[in-house]
């Protein structure tokens, strides 16, 4: 128990209503208090620092914060985020938070040169079968993106040279000019705030450090998707300025319907269609569930509408400790036309039930005979029949 993780609204100390403001406002305090350059050498200030930031990363996340508060800890392990390795991935997914506190971006100081910037995330809708998205499987996407020009190394220079200072700011990526008593100061026209400056660019990228390509990837579906969850495959989104790091691979999961199973969280429903003898007598057939064909005993007196419960027959959970069940709702067909044969046979059927006790306006009797509200219902389904075709 002793590594188990805390709470994420008690790090940050807000409530579970809190709004994204008031958690962001939060973990800037947090930040503040505990940040490394303030806390050198400081163990436990580290260890807060990053215990706030993995919790701001779910709780300012709306999905990865309804997942949260559904599951908890575990229901996280479907979007693939597992915390923060080191110090640079924080200050890398949270560098505006950052940025506006230290007046940095990278979280340990300025320097000269152009910044270096992350890449972007980037989003890949996955159309997935619904038995597929239920049981887990693997998957190949070809994704289109942005990564570092193999042939300069994302510097955009051509390879043998290198950049240089921009000789219009001296490397400030500023220039100022004074009117009067002002100095204004605005971006660099010649580098446009880069701080350098490529005399000759690579023709691999004409200079951007970046080109465009399809990646083949092998995505590996966990159980228990469903429309809407998505999986994070990190490193795999754009590729990043000036030796930033890439961006990461957002998969959205959307899920075709299946012809028979409605799913409820991670249980399942299936209806199944039943003569009123077989209602009235028991039965057994075969039905589908998730992992093959399994037998249904219908007991006697089965009513219309029950619901019969399969333990374990659902939706297996994220991490596969767990299935949801299968719910079988009984639906009893009433036949519209009965031969002569037929009607004759329920009519000496339902001379053998005892006849109903006069009952309030409204109320029904359990134990009327289930043959007596079947020939009932029958006759009277016959009766609307045969008024429809002398009105055609």
């Amino acid at each position: 128990m002793a590594n188990q993780k805390k709470d994420y609204y008690q790090v940050l100390g807000v409530p579970r209503d809190a709004s994204v403001d008031e958690v962001k406002k939060k973990y800037r305090q947090i930040a503040l208090k505990y940040h490394p350059d303030r806390n050198p050498g400081n163990k436990a200030a580290e260890d807060k620092f990053k215990e706030a930031a993995e919790a701001y990363e779910v709780l300012h996340d709306p999905e990865k914060r309804r997942l949260y508060d559904t599951y908890g800890h575990e229901g996280l392990s479907s979007t693939g985020f597992t915390g923060f390795s080191d110090f640079s991935d924080i200050f890398r997914s949270f560098s505006d938070i950052f940025g506006d506190v230290f007046g940095f971006g990278g979280g340990f100081g300025g320097g000269g040169g152009p910044r270096a910037q992350a890449g972007n995330d980037l989003r890949y809708d996955l159309s997935l079968d619904f038995l597929d998205a239920a049981l887990g499987t693997e998957v190949t996407v070809e994704v289109p993106r942005v990564v570092t020009c193999r042939t300069c190394s994302g510097s955009g220079a051509k390879p043998g040279t290198k950049r240089t200072p921009c000789p219009q700011c001296g490397g400030r990526g500023v220039v100022s000019r004074s009117h009067g008593i002002f100095q204004l100061t605005t971006t660099c026209p010649r580098c446009q705030g880069m701080k350098e400056f490529v005399a000759e660019v690579c023709s691999g990228c004409n200079g951007e450090g970046r080109i465009r390509e399809k990646k083949k990837l092998k995505v590996k579906i966990p159980p228990g998707m469903d429309s809407g969850t998505h999986l994070v495959m990190p490193g795999e989104g754009n590729g990043g300025v000036h030796g930033g790091p890439p961006g990461d691979l957002y998969i959205v999961m959307n899920v075709r319907p299946h012809d028979f199973f409605q799913r409820e969280g991670y249980d399942l429903h299936l209806q199944v269609p039943i003569s009123f003898v077989q209602a009235a007598l028991g039965t057994r057939f075969t039905i589908p569930t998730l992992k093959a064909a399994q037998e249904l005993v219908i007991p006697p007196g089965t009513q219309p509408g029950e619901v019969i419960r399969l333990k374990g027959e659902g939706v297996p959970y994220p991490k596969g400790a767990r299935r949801g069940d299968l719910l079988v709702t009984v639906r009893v067909v009433i036949p519209r036309d009965l031969n002569a044969r037929q009607q004759h046979l329920l009519k000496e059927l339902a001379k053998e039930e005892p006849e109903p006790q006069t009952q309030p306006a409204g109320s029904s009797d359990p134990d009327e005979g289930l043959l007596k509200k079947l020939w009932n219902t029958i006759t009277d389904s016959i009766a609307d029949h045969k008024q429809e075709h002398r009105k055609d």
